[in-house]
């Protein structure tokens, strides 16, 4: 792939991550939506999206992944959209990405990975870096919106490690959309009825599905096998950081100092990790 395009992509597919929690917190902070259906409407629109892709490019389509993943991207999903009841687009992003590492981080510990002396020092500065975001305090994110967050990200950080050996993650990433419709029908029928829904709210819901998830899991998939590994882990440390800008320039969100500088203890700390382990 040409350097320019794969530049091109590489940025529209972290734009489209980022807009998840732009889309998601304008619609359930301006109660265009509620979290039960946003839930819902994203994933069958992600579903519908992704099957299409796959039904135009390879004439046929077959149904892959498996219930597990479909359970745990459901559970991301749905912790995402009840999270960011209280929480701003930029202390979401931040604690989805850093729970997701750390998930990963521990899987790979509990494995047998051994850490050298720079990845203790990252995982130690960013988990002080989470917790000094946590701390209490007027500038503290709400307690029961991040625990809920956190937990959406172990269900996208083991959502990633069952779909690691998968041969055809566009086909796997279709398959668990789709197997995640009946939790997220579910939900929605326990739910849904007691939530207002207005047609931006639906637009939202379905932009957050088709476009910024399938969409934007369909060229992260192109383009990752033209970026080294470690390049690839360390683009996607812009995403916390796009989701802050969208949220200052499209929400009128504050960045406070505690968030700043969790930020940079988070992500920095992250960073050393992902950048010292390939000289393991």
């Amino acid at each position: 792939m040409p350097p320019l395009r794969l530049l091109l992509l590489t940025t529209i597919t972290m734009l489209a991550f980022a807009a998840n929690s732009i889309l998601c917190r304008v619609a359930l902070a301006e109660d265009h939506i509620g979290a039960a259906s946003f839930t819902f409407i994203r994933i069958a629109s992600g579903a519908v999206f992704l099957a299409l892709l796959l039904l135009i490019r390879t004439r046929s389509y077959r149904l892959g992944g498996s219930w597990l993943s479909g359970a745990a991207l459901f559970g991301y999903a749905a912790a995402f959209s009840f999270a960011y009841i209280s929480l701003s687009a930029a202390t979401g992003a931040l604690l989805l990405f850093a729970a997701v590492q750390a998930t990963m981080i521990t899987y790979g510990l509990w494995s047998g990975e051994r850490l050298s002396a720079r990845q203790f020092i990252g995982i130690a500065v960013a988990f002080a870096g989470l917790v000094w975001l946590m701390l209490p305090g007027i500038e503290a994110p709400p307690l029961l919106g991040a625990v809920i967050m956190i937990g959406s990200g172990v269900c996208w950080g083991l959502y990633s490690l069952l779909g690691r050996q998968a041969s055809e993650p566009t086909i796997a990433t279709a398959g668990n959309f789709i197997r995640a419709i009946p939790f997220a029908l579910l939900l929605f029928l326990l739910l849904g009825n007691s939530e207002n829904t207005s047609s931006l709210g639906l637009v939202y819901a379905v932009a957050s599905g088709a476009l910024a998830s399938g969409l934007g899991y369909a060229l992260w998939y192109l383009v990752l096998p033209q970026l080294p590994a470690t390049s690839a882990a360390t683009i996607q440390l812009s995403v916390p950081i796009i989701a802050a800008l969208g949220g200052v320039l499209l929400l009128d969100e504050a960045v406070t100092l505690r968030f700043a500088l969790a930020s940079l203890a988070v992500l920095g700390g992250i960073s050393l990790f992902i950048l010292s382990k390939r000289r393991v």
